[in-house]
């Protein structure tokens, strides 16, 4: 190696962002197990590399000895000072040059793999360092490959992996497909960074609806809460710190537009945007939406609700396999149980019909009791 490598490293250093230094140290490493291998020497080495020149050397490390037992690894105290000067004392560490004339093509040749594998390091440094600070955001893609269901999308320096888990239902890629996804994890492995997709994730709703809506990037409108069966149906709470803006509005956007946009984007699932409410009562009434609630009764100490509804109105409440109860539930983090008007008023009759039997059997009771 000469002063030419030494100018490479810096290009390297430029161009990819690692350190000559790092590199130096990493090459000099690296060449104390060549020179190991290829010199059958057990001795202590160490490798020391000329930050200007390039120039190579290598040095034997021994420890200053009374009476050797190891003649790699130790030199006597007589020898020492001989070699090195009379202040040399038992227990000190000399250096000796040892550095073989065929050195040089060996290095060079160790040197690249080291250069070569460092590079590849640090490039997967820097993705992992890149989507680690952008897990929890969207990103758009292309789709690479298609594997037993695991779909790969392109990202450009790297690919992201895309679950089955975490496709919408009955969702279908074709190769060169862009689709946009949510960032869930980053892991570092040993083949490199892995960026772990989502398309059933809500939050790639909300950031959906982020990129959509002026006013919620602005801060202007704030989403409280979202509840998504994938594939099927989304629930988002919204609210506005404008009390000019109409939150549910901005959403739904100019003739339905941006509602509509990130509804295409997730292959059509359907989404209800309801006001948010610190009445509980009032929000979990928006939460049925698009049910009609008649009351509500709420429960703070159980975080539970009773919902009456008309009775043409029950089955639109509950939803689909209970969906639309499920979803509100999961929206407004309450228990909810729902009832129709008749249902409701049965159970009324039926909780009087009890107090009346039991003031009887009261009466009764008391006038046995005179009679005694």
């Amino acid at each position: 190696m000469n002063a030419e490598f030494i100018l490479a490293l810096e290009q390297i250093e430029k161009e990819k962002g690692v350190a000559k230094d790092i590199l130096i140290d990493t090459i000099e490493a690296a060449l104390v197990s060549a020179y190991k291998k290829n010199f059958g020497s057990s001795q202590n080495v160490r490798i020391k590399i000329d930050r200007e020149t390039g120039d190579i050397k290598v040095f034997s490390e021994k420890n200053v000895v009374d009476v050797i037992e190891d003649a790699l690894l130790e030199i006597t105290i007589e020898d020492a000072k001989a070699k090195y000067g009379a202040s040399i004392e038992v227990g000190d560490i000399i250096e000796e040059e040892v550095t073989p004339k065929d050195f040089g093509r060996i290095a060079a040749q160790n040197a690249k793999q080291v250069v070569v594998q460092r590079i590849k390091e640090a490039e997967r440094d820097v993705i992992f360092s890149e989507y680690t600070n952008r897990e929890s955001e969207i990103i758009t893609g292309t789709v690479a490959r298609v594997s037993k269901g695991i779909v790969y999308v392109s990202l450009g320096k790297t690919e992201g992996v895309l679950n089955a888990t975490e496709q919408i239902p009955g969702e279908e890629f074709n190769i060169g497909q862009r689709i946009k996804a949510y960032i869930t994890e980053v892991k570092k492995t040993t083949k490199g960074p892995q960026i772990f997709l989502s398309r059933s994730h809500p939050g790639i709703v909300k950031r959906l609806f982020e990129l959509e809506v002026p006013e919620i990037y602005e801060g202007t409108v704030q989403i409280n809460s979202i509840a998504r069966e994938a594939g099927s149906r989304t629930k988002i709470a919204v609210s506005s710190v404008d009390e000019n803006v109409d939150p549910v509005g901005s959403c739904v956007g100019p003739k339905g537009a941006r509602v509509k946009t990130v509804v295409d984007e997730i292959n059509g699932e359907k989404i209800d945007i309801i006001k948010y409410s610190e009445d509980m009562a009032e929000y979990i009434s928006n939460s049925l939406s698009p049910s009609k609630v008649i009351s509500v009764e709420v429960c703070e100490a159980e975080k539970s609700a009773k919902v009456i509804v008309p009775d043409y109105q029950l089955s639109l409440a509950i939803g689909k396999e209970g969906q639309n109860a499920r979803l509100a539930a999961k929206l407004t983090n309450w228990k909810i149980d729902i009832k129709s008007e008749s249902q409701a008023d049965a159970s009324c009759d039926s909780q009087e019909q009890v107090l009346q039997g039991a003031e009887q059997e009261n009466e009764v009771e008391a006038k046995l009791e005179e009679n005694n």
